[in-house]
């Protein structure tokens, strides 16, 4: 597999991971699941299949130095800088056409610098023969079977089985749907039929750029251009459209295979996700926290995120995140909400807790 890379996208903010979560530190550098931050997990549970010089990096340039700093054995070359965040669409596109002039051959997997992923070894198989399909000529994702009807995620339908790798069947994928309602994703889940859409592609570079030239030809063209001429690729990015990468490519792609994969795989966006991979002690209370000593009385099902001693009575099913600046209390149900407070903070001005 000479030709194959890992493009890790590694920009965003993590609005829903707020006090924590910051404008100049997004949770891809904070040590969320483990002590080491999101990106080094990223790039660690790649050491084995990918070399440094096939690890990029797609990111802004406030962020360049401390992912860098993180994994220093990374090429600094193989850090590419979007100059504003544009959603997954653009920023997949511009390291696509890196990594292509690089190398025209180039198998890529594109992955995330925020997933928690439990099964690292079964991960890395899928890598292989998603890497095998994609040489057949499919663009590849990785389907994650739904534990529950949720709104949030898009999700894949498998179609006829294309063939067997090892423990892992790849399938024709007939259709993406972004994010359902309610009734629609309980369908879903029913009929046994679709993954989770984890954001998780592989696809061979030349054959990408020309989805991206098919379906969206302006962004193509900037694309190429930006390519060409890298020392443009300030003011050539201000006329990019913000779109993500399901929307933009995966919806309307050609010859798309997926590979129902159970990985111990989280997507780490909200409070209430990071509670669902965290350690729980006898009352289902996890805690995140360089402090030993928590007290917590009648406390059940509650997230603590706290470096000093916090002391709970009788409560449950809350998040309590406690940094220098802010003070987050939250029923688990309503994470997802965290990020108007984060809109109401912009619309406010006050962006010294942004």
């Amino acid at each position: 597999m000479n030709h194959y890379y890992a493009l890790i996208m590694a920009g965003g903010g993590g609005t829903r991971l707020w006090p924590l979560s910051r404008r100049d530190r997004p949770k891809q550098v904070l040590p969320l699941t483990e002590d080491r931050t999101m990106f080094q997990v990223t790039v660690e549970r790649l050491d084995d299949m990918f070399a440094p010089d096939h690890i990029f990096v797609v990111t802004g340039p406030d962020l360049a130095e401390p992912l860098h700093q993180s994994a220093p054995h990374l090429l600094d070359e193989n850090f590419i800088l979007e100059p504003a965040g544009r959603d997954s669409g653009p920023a997949a596109g511009l390291g696509t056409f890196h990594i292509a002039q690089h190398d025209p051959d180039a198998v890529i997997a594109v992955l995330s610098a925020d997933h928690h992923i439990a099964n690292e070894k079964r991960f890395l198989a899928a890598l292989r023969c998603a890497h095998d399909a994609a040489r057949q000529g499919y663009i590849v994702t990785l389907g994650i079977p739904p534990s529950y009807p949720a709104t949030g995620f898009g999700y894949i339908q498998r179609g006829e089985p294309i063939e067997n790798c090892g423990e892992f069947t790849v399938y024709h994928s007939r259709r993406f749907t972004e994010k359902p309602d309610e009734p629609t994703a309980t369908a879903f889940l029913s009929s046994g039929l679709y993954s989770w859409n984890a954001g998780i592609f592989i696809w061979q570079a030349r054959q990408a750029i020309a989805e991206f030239e098919r379906q969206q030809p302006e962004m193509h063209a900037i694309l190429k251009k930006i390519a060409e001429s890298p020392q443009e690729r300030e003011a050539l990015w201000g006329q990019m459209k913000k779109i993500s990468l399901d929307y933009a490519i995966m919806e309307g792609a050609s010859n798309v295979a997926v590979i129902p994969v159970d990985i111990g795989w989280s997507d780490v966006g909200t409070w209430a996700t990071l509670f669902e991979v965290l350690a729980r002690d006898d009352h289902g209370n996890a805690t995140r926290s360089s402090f030993d000593g928590h007290i917590q009385i009648d406390t059940h099902e509650t997230l603590i995120v706290s470096d000093r001693m916090v002391v709970t009575i009788g409560i449950d099913n809350l998040v309590i995140v406690d940094t220098d600046d802010a003070i987050l209390v939250c029923h688990r149900d309503r994470a997802q909400d965290v990020r108007d407070v984060v809109q109401r903070l912009k619309e406010r001005g006050q962006d010294a807790h942004l």
